[in-house]
């Protein structure tokens, strides 16, 4: 009887036979990029192995191994996956057409939850112990916070303007905002996430636009 191996063996030739073995390799990868998004989403990289990846992939252990090398190099590819997937548009966009930019991120992120749930499992994993992903999110979050804090800027009214450190507050609870309002609505659909974001957003940017003398309801 034949082994898995074997099958698999088999059923690349015959593909690669119609497409070749370039688009063949893009192919088999790309199968395991989107068993590794399910598998970390559901279970998180420590528990996740690199078995529960080949299985739901179709394809052996060695396999997975073969096109990424470990499981180390696995969980950056998907992380580098799941931010490809988001358009590049933001960075073009400049001042209240970033922040439209935005929502309209938010919008696609609630007709693929399991992407929003392989990031929000994933960074919330990379604060923990010696954890592979926490140089990368740290970094991550740091050059968001950079983009953003950079377009919040350019509401900031010349004539009464918010301090640097309130700036910098407000680009990071943007951040946070969004963040925070995926895990709400990962465990309760009738979270409007898309409404939710909307309101925070533009009452953070109100805040900003009202400048240094405007007023505030809570104070530090």
């Amino acid at each position: 009887m034949e082994d898995q191996s074997d099958r698999e063996t088999e059923t690349v030739s015959r593909v690669r036979k119609k497409t070749g073995p370039r688009e063949v390799t893009m192919r088999r990868r790309q199968d395991i990029l989107d068993a590794a998004v399910k598998v970390f989403a559901s279970k998180g990289f420590h528990a996740g192995t690199l078995s529960d990846v080949a299985e739901l992939a179709g394809m052996t252990q060695a396999g997975v191994l073969h096109h990424f090398g470990s499981k180390e190099n696995l969980l950056r590819a998907v992380i580098g996956y799941r931010d490809s997937i988001d358009s590049s548009e933001a960075h073009a966009a400049y001042g209240v057409d970033f922040f439209d930019h935005l929502i309209a991120t938010v919008k696609q992120n609630t007709t693929r939850p399991g992407i929003v749930q392989t990031y929000v499992v994933l960074s919330a994993e990379a604060v923990t112990e010696d954890n592979p992903g926490a140089e990368y999110f740290a970094d991550r979050f740091e050059g968001l916070r950079e983009l953003v804090l950079s377009q919040v800027r350019s509401l900031n009214p010349p004539d009464d303007p918010l301090g640097d450190a309130q700036l910098v507050a407000a680009a990071s609870n943007i951040i946070a905002l969004m963040d925070g309002l995926q895990v709400q609505w990962l465990l309760n659909r009738d979270v409007d996430l898309i409404q939710c974001t909307t309101f925070g957003i533009d009452a953070i940017l109100r805040s900003v636009v009202a400048g240094a003398s405007g007023s505030r309801i809570v104070s530090d």
